[in-house]
């Protein structure tokens, strides 16, 4: 339902292209391979923090030819350092630490799809901050979003006897 939201929620206009899907799907591919990864070395024990710092160390090395070839200029200019700063320092660094200390506590499936939250925000952004306009298929869509992410949220239900759902169907 959340995939489906987004789908509706973005794919309101503009023209579908073969290769932007592709690149979306294999964004998803990497963006899952990350959650996982990170969960996964998070729950083994290793500091969430510390986790982070080399994925995004990591990405940031990977990423260096993309800054070369495209040009540096940009950061000579107050504006665009102050905008590689904020970009890198709040809405990357600090993000994802707490993402990471959230994967302490929260399985990684309910963690990747309360992160889709983050195409609702902007959306609900774009309409209160700059007063676009959501039509009913954008609506639809929100709405789907929403309901999932609700559902994601939802306690997991318990038994009388106390066993979770997993434990009794794995117990019968």
């Amino acid at each position: 339902m959340a995939i489906a939201g987004c789908a509706v929620l973005t794919g309101g206009g503009g023209e579908v292209r073969a290769d932007g899907i592709l690149f979306a799907l294999f964004g998803g591919l990497l963006y899952a391979f990350y959650a996982v990864t990170a969960a996964r070395t998070i729950s083994a024990g290793a500091p969430s923090d510390a986790v982070m710092g080399l994925m995004f160390g990591g990405a940031a090395v990977v990423m260096v030819p993309v800054l070369l070839w495209t040009g540096t200029g940009w950061l000579a200019e107050p504006r665009g350092l102050l905008t590689a700063l904020y970009l890198g320092c709040a809405t990357t660094a600090l993000a994802y630490l707490l993402y990471g200390r959230g994967l302490r506590t929260t399985p990684v499936a309910t963690a990747a799809t309360l992160a889709l939250a983050e195409p609702a925000v902007a959306t609900l952004l774009g309409v209160v901050v700059l007063g676009e306009r959501l039509g009913p298929v954008s609506v639809t869509g929100l709405l789907l979003l929403g309901a999932s992410l609700v559902a994601v949220s939802l306690p997991e239900r318990v038994s009388p006897s106390g066993r979770d759902r997993r434990a009794i169907g794995s117990s019968a």
